[in-house]
């Protein structure tokens, strides 16, 4: 009797084809963000800024899924954001889920879940995690007008470039 609760009420919800299948639709989505920021947009570089758009795809998903779920995408993205970014330790590990966190709520209560919701919500992103990296950079040294114009630049050059994290939970993960 025990085993068949168990088998019946526990897993039923949980373990969903449905769902398992958008887990690995986002794996995938994960690894494909993390490979066009480390092999393609780390050579293009006008001004000497490099891209960053795993903080908009963490936005996306956060805004698309849920404030729960966008915490899970973001800890993962963070964990593997940090372990190829020489500088950092843990920053993206903590900063990606409060990002998804504060995307997911904002986006349940206050933010309609279209291109130009998500847009806003990338560009509070971007800049967040532009200003945390040059705060992180100039820790010593203190924050600079020079750290705070890099974070400005790569927010502005990562903005376009959030455009084609936009797609995949917006309309093929389902």
């Amino acid at each position: 009797m025990f085993n068949r609760f168990l088998r019946k009420d526990l897993f039923k919800d949980f373990l969903t084809l449905r769902r398992v299948r958008r887990v690995l639709w986002y794996g995938v989505y994960m690894l494909v963000v993390l490979i066009v920021q480390d092999m393609v947009l780390t050579q293009i570089r006008p001004g000497g800024v490099c891209a960053f758009i795993q903080p908009a795809a963490v936005a996306a998903v956060g805004m698309f899924e849920g404030a729960i779920p966008g915490v899970v995408f973001g800890l993962i993205m963070g964990i593997f954001t940090d372990m190829f970014t020489p500088h950092t330790v843990v920053t993206y590990t903590v900063l990606f889920p409060v990002l998804a966190f504060g995307v997911g709520f904002i986006s349940q209560f206050f933010l309609n879940r279209r291109f130009m919701g998500y847009m806003l919500s990338a560009l509070a992103a971007l800049l967040i995690t532009a200003l945390v990296q040059a705060l992180v950079i100039s820790l010593g040294d203190g924050l600079s007008f020079s750290a705070v114009w890099t974070a400005i630049l790569q927010t502005l050059w990562s903005l376009p470039m959030a455009v084609l994290a936009y797609f995949p939970p917006a309309r093929w993960i389902e």
